[in-house]
């Protein structure tokens, strides 16, 4: 079974210190390869903190571990990194800028 939902992704604390520990860290691959969801939809999915989900937009999809968040029913979080890079895509809409905020994305257990 697979959920639609609404992602957004931004910046991190625990993101900017794994930057500054380098880009090929660990640190920085557990801050940034990570989904954030409502504990509810969790439940939903029949998931739990620490399981990993596949998540896919029209860009890409990835296969991350799921996190509880602070967020409402329907949305996902993922700190900006290589895996959110992966699901936001290139497309610009003439702004030189991708959009980060709001994209539409599956998520299913794996």
């Amino acid at each position: 079974m697979s959920v639609e939902f609404t992602l957004i992704t931004g910046r991190t604390r625990a993101q900017g210190d794994g930057l500054h520990q380098g880009r090929n860290s660990e640190a920085y691959r557990r801050a940034t390869h990570l989904v954030e969801m409502n504990g509810e939809d969790m439940s939903d999915l029949g998931v739990d903190e620490g399981d990993v989900v596949s998540v896919s937009t029209l860009a890409g999809q990835v296969a991350v571990p799921v996190k509880k968040g602070d967020l409402p029913r329907g949305m996902l979080f993922m700190p900006m990194g290589p895996a959110a890079n992966l699901l936001v895509g290139g497309e610009t809409e003439s702004t030189g800028m991708p959009s980060y905020k709001g994209q539409i994305a599956e998520v299913k257990a794996l």
